[in-house]
């Protein structure tokens, strides 16, 4: 294995949009670092699921279902 050529892997502390922090590994920034996260991970919809929507544009999840919809239960 090539030396040199790995990332350093080290702790470093996430705070969070409420205020609460943690700390984890990871090879951003340096160590010891905080990551100050801008978007709120209990609430945002990529994180949650929520609010997502499915557009048929060109008929293309009729004709998904009408293909596929004999695997639904």
């Amino acid at each position: 294995m090539k030396s040199d050529i790995h990332p350093d892997y080290h702790t470093i502390t996430v705070a969070m949009v409420d205020g609460t922090t943690f700390q984890t590994r990871s090879t951003w920034g340096k160590k010891g670092d905080t990551l100050q996260l801008d978007i709120d991970p209990t609430t945002h919809p990529a994180w949650t699921g929520g609010g997502q929507h499915l557009v048929d544009r060109g008929g293309r999840v009729s004709r998904f279902n009408k293909k596929f919809g004999f695997l639904k239960k």
